[in-house]
C-alpha cells in the first residue's frame, strides 16, 4: 500500500505544478470549477423547490411566490423553518461565517470548507421554508467555496486561488439564470471587484460550462416576456434617468431597513437562536395577505408583469416585500436580496409607468420596458455591478434596445448609491460588522503587511530619567540618530533626536525625558500597513515606535521603510492582477 502512495502523491506534486505554471493548466481547472459550482446550484434548486412544492402543497411546476392558492394552514411552515433554524445555529454556536465577498477581499480567496456548509445549509433552509430571502447567497457560496476548497488542495497563488473562487461564484449565478455573461461580470465586479485581462479567460470559461451544463440537464434559462415592441426615444432616457434615481434611494432605504430590524432584535433580551422563529411567526399574517412576499420572487415578476395592476395594488406590494425581506434577515433567516431587489424594482418599474401614464400630456413608457429597467436599477443598488445587472437584462429579455436604457439607469442608480451610501448590501452588513470594505478588491494584503512584521527590533534605548551628559557618554555623535526612552518601569516614554540631545543650548544635567517627543504616540503590533501610514500622516513624524499592550518597546518603524515596503506589495499585487507573474 505504501509503494502506491508515493507514485500518487509525486502524481499529485506534478499536477499541482503544471497548473500552476500553465495557463492552459488553469483553464482546465476553471473549467472544472465550472462544472461542479453549474452542479452544486442545479442540486439547490431542485432541493429547494421540491421542499416548497412538499411543505406548501405546490402543483409541479408552480413556484412560490406565483401560486394560485395556499392553504393558510401550510404557511406554519415559516415558523417550522425559523426553530430549525434557531436549532442550527445554537449547534454552531461559532463566529460569523465567511462569505465569498470577504473570502476574496480579505483571505486571499480562501473559505474555510465549514463556513461554506454554513452560509449553504441555513440559506438553503431559510428559503425552502417560505422566508423571504433569495437562493442566490447559496448559489454564489456553493460554487465560490468549492473553487476555494480545490484552488487551496492545489496549492494555488493568492491571485489565482481570488480568480478560481470568482470564477467559482459567477459559475453557480450563470447556471441559476441561464446566463454566462451576467455570470462572469458578478464575478468581476461584485466578487472580484476588478477586472483584467488576466481573469477574462478562467471567469468566463467557467460560466460558459456552467450555463451549457445547465441546459444540457434540461434547466430552462430565466427568460423575462419584455423589450422589442416599443421603440426607446430621448425622453424614454431621461424618465428611466429618474427612475435610476428613485431605485438608488429605495435600495438603500431597504438595506438600512433590514439593519434597524436587525439591532433592533440584537438589542432585545430574545435569544438569537430564538429570533427566526419569532421572524417566522411575524411572516406568516404577510404571507396571508400576498403570497409573493414569500420566497424569493422568481414568478411573481412575470406573474405582474402579465397581470392588470393597480397604484394600490403595487404600492402594497413592494411595502409588503420590503418589510417581508426585512423581517426575515433582520430575525436570523440566511440569504441574501439578490432576486428580491430584482423583483422589488420590477414593482416600482411598473408603478413608476402606472403614475406616470396617469398624467395628461407626458410621454407614456411602455409597461414591460419600465418594468425590466426599474428590476435592473433597483438591483444595482442593493447588490452592484451595473454591467451585471444590465447583462442580465440583455440575457433574460434577447433586447438590446432595453439593454441600453438599463444600462442607463443602472449607472445613474450605482453611481448615486455610492455616492450616498457608499455600500452593496455584502459590503454594508460587513461595515455592520465593523469591517470597511466597500468591494471584493484585495486588500487582505493590506492587513498582513502590519507594524511587527516591518520593525526593526534593534532599537537603542534609553533610561527617560537619566541625565543628558549620561545620554551623550552613551550615544556619541554620529553612533545613531535615534533613541527609544524608557521610563522607570521600562514602558515607552517617547523617542529623543541624538542631534538634540548634544545641542550646545541643552545642559547636561537636564533630564533626557524633557527632550523627548511623541510619548504619546505609538503602533500596535498587529496595525496594518494601511493604519500604520494613517498614524504617520496624522502626527507628522519620521519614526514610530511599536509597543505592546503594556507599553513594553517591540521595535521601530520609520516613515520611509513603511511607504517603500507599501509601495512595493502594491506593485505586486498590480502586477498579479494583470498576469505579469
Amino acid at each position: 500500500m505504501s509503494h502506491a502512495r508515493y507514485p500518487m502523491v509525486r502524481a499529485a506534486s506534478w499536477l499541482r505544478r503544471r497548473i500552476r505554471s500553465s495557463a492552459p493548466g488553469f483553464l482546465a481547472l476553471a473549467l472544472l470549477v465550472g462544472v461542479g459550482a453549474g452542479l452544486c446550484a442545479i442540486a439547490l434548486g431542485q432541493i429547494a423547490r421540491g421542499t416548497q412544492r412538499l411543505l406548501f402543497g405546490l402543483a409541479q411546476g408552480e413556484h412560490l411566490s406565483a401560486a394560485e392558492a395556499i392553504a393558510p394552514w401550510r404557511l406554519i411552515a415559516l415558523p417550522i423553518g425559523g426553530a430549525l433554524l434557531g436549532l442550527v445555529l445554537w449547534f454552531l454556536r461559532r463566529r460569523q461565517a465567511v462569505d465569498i465577498v470577504e473570502a476574496n477581499a480579505l483571505h486571499g480567496g480562501r473559505i474555510p470548507a465549514r463556513d461554506t456548509a454554513t452560509v449553504v445549509g441555513t440559506t438553503l433552509l431559510s428559503n425552502s421554508f417560505g422566508a423571504s430571502v433569495g437562493l442566490e447567497a447559496a448559489y454564489a457560496q456553493a460554487g465560490g467555496g468549492l473553487a476555494s476548497l480545490l484552488g487551496q488542495k492545489m496549492k494555488l497563488r493568492r491571485s489565482d486561488l481570488r480568480t478560481l473562487m470568482a470564477a467559482g461564484a459567477g459559475a453557480a449565478v450563470s447556471a441559476a439564470f441561464g446566463a454566462p455573461l451576467t455570470g462572469a461580470f458578478y464575478a468581476f465586479e461584485v466578487v472580484l471587484g476588478a477586472y483584467s485581462t488576466a481573469t477574462v479567460a478562467p471567469v468566463m470559461l467557467a460560466a460558459l460550462a456552467a450555463a451549457v451544463l445547465a441546459r444540457a440537464m434540461g434547466m430552462t434559462p430565466y427568460v423575462i416576456a419584455a423589450g422589442g415592441m416599443h421603440p426607446i426615444g430621448t425622453a424614454d432616457y431621461a424618465l428611466y434617468a429618474i427612475l435610476g434615481l428613485l431605485c438608488a434611494g429605495l435600495g438603500i432605504a431597504l438595506m438600512r431597513m433590514v439593519s434597524l430590524v436587525e439591532r433592533a432584535v440584537h438589542r432585545s433580551p430574545l435569544p438569537a437562536h430564538w429570533a427566526p422563529l419569532v421572524g417566522g411567526l411575524l411572516l406568516v399574517p404577510l404571507g396571508l395577505l400576498s403570497h409573493q412576499t414569500l420566497s424569493g420572487g422568481h414568478c411573481a415578476l412575470n406573474l405582474d408583469l402579465m397581470a392588470e395592476v393597480t397604484i394600490a395594488g403595487l404600492a402594497l406590494t413592494i411595502l409588503l416585500k420590503m418589510l417581508a425581506s426585512a423581517l426575515s434577515l433582520g430575525f436570523g433567516f440566511r440569504g441574501g436580496l439578490f432576486f428580491a431587489s430584482l423583483f422589488l424594482g420590477s414593482l416600482v418599474g411598473r408603478l413608476y409607468q402606472v403614475v406616470l401614464a396617469e398624467i395628461p400630456g407626458l410621454h407614456v413608457l411602455a409597461p414591460d420596458d419600465a418594468t425590466v429597467v426599474g428590476m435592473a436599477a433597483l438591483a444595482v443598488a442593493v447588490v452592484g455591478g451595473p454591467l451585471t445587472m444590465s447583462l442580465l437584462v440583455l440575457e433574460v429579455t434577447h433586447d438590446f434596445s432595453i439593454t441600453g436604457v438599463a444600462v442607463a439607469a443602472s449607472l445613474i442608480s450605482s453611481t448615486v448609491a455610492r455616492a450616498t451610501f457608499g455600500y452593496s448590501f455584502s459590503t454594508w452588513r460587513l461595515h455592520l460588522r465593523g469591517e470597511t470594505l466597500r468591494s471584493g478588491r484585495d486588500v487582505g494584503w493590506m492587513r498582513a503587511l502590519t507594524a511587527g512584521q516591518m520593525m526593526r527590533r534593534d532599537v537603542p534605548r534609553f533610561a527617560a530619567d537619566a541625565s543628558v551628559s549620561a545620554f551623550r557618554d552613551r550615544f556619541p555623535l554620529g553612533s545613531t540618530t535615534r533613541v527609544v526612552l524608557l521610563d522607570g518601569e521600562g514602558h515607552y516614554a517617547g523617542i529623543v533626536d541624538t542631534a538634540a540631545a548634544w545641542s550646545p543650548e541643552v545642559e547636561p544635567v537636564v533630564e533626557i525625558g524633557t527632550l523627548g517627543k511623541l510619548p504619546q504616540a505609538r503602533l500596535a503590533p498587529e496595525m496594518g500597513i494601511g493604519a500604520v501610514l494613517e498614524a504617520f500622516d496624522r502626527v507628522v513624524a519620521d519614526d514610530l515606535v511599536v509597543a505592546g499592550p503594556d507599553g513594553d518597546v517591540l521595535g521601530l518603524i520609520t516613515e520611509r521603510h513603511a511607504r517603500r515596503r507599501y509601495a512595493e506589495e502594491l506593485e505586486r499585487v498590480q502586477r498579479e492582477l494583470y498576469g505579469e507573474v
